[in-house]
């Protein structure tokens, strides 16, 4: 259970956006209170998103052995709609990229999040860019049709929130550690996300919308 769901986990947690968010954060005018209210925000969206999860799939019974194909039929539906996701931000990049150059172009998501960085800002950034996604969701699937003791389950859920939040609480540690390293780190950082998140981003979700479609395939077989 523990190495499926952290896997799952890991994809999930495959943010460039959160990432970039992060960084822009922690080289801002107070750092530590805007990173920290990010991380805040998404730690309580994602907590609140493990349980009602859990809650809801075991409520619906996909932990019993004769559920087995909704169960991997689920997990198998996250994948399209992971792939399904990738395609569409595909398309509208191209879409923007060929669109007249004399028209301004709007502000990316990204500059849209930063532009106001008031700390109610700040929280509501981390909760949205941290709103379940089909990797995390598969990632709490497992736990939730797995045969575990409420402890185990309790652990289960709090390694797969620590390692989706990721790209929120590490950035933020190591500022806390090495202020002036970190501050360069992440400039360096923020300036190669910027150029490459698009591409970052869509292969992040095609890359979990193939897992999740094959390992949901091997389980219907």
């Amino acid at each position: 259970m523990y190495a499926q769901a952290a896997g799952l986990a890991a994809l999930a947690a495959l943010s460039p956006p959160a990432l970039l968010i992060a960084a822009v954060y922690l080289t801002s005018a107070n750092p530590r209170r805007m990173a920290g209210l990010f991380l805040v925000g998404a730690i309580v969206m994602t907590v609140i998103a493990a349980i009602v999860v859990l809650v809801v799939l075991r409520a619906g019974g996909l932990s019993l052995p004769a559920n087995r194909p909704p169960r991997y039929g689920l997990r198998v539906g996250l994948g399209v709609l992971s792939l399904a996701t990738a395609g569409y931000l595909s398309w509208r990049h191209r879409h923007r990229s060929s669109a007249d150059p004399a028209k301004p172009s709007k502000p990316g998501r990204i500059s849209r999040m930063t532009a106001d960085p008031r700390p109610v800002m700040a929280l509501a950034v981390g909760a949205f860019l941290f709103a379940p996604s089909a990797g995390f969701i598969a990632a709490v699937q497992v736990i939730a049709t797995a045969k575990a003791s409420p402890v185990a389950t309790s652990g289960a859920l709090v390694v797969v929130v620590l390692i989706d939040l990721t790209c929120a609480w590490i950035p933020l540690l190591l500022y806390l550690i090495a202020p002036a390293r970190t501050t360069r780190t992440l400039q360096a950082i923020n300036a190669w996300l910027h150029a490459r998140s698009h591409v970052l981003l869509v292969g992040a979700l095609s890359a979990i919308g193939a897992v999740l479609i094959i390992t949901g395939i091997a389980g219907l077989a």
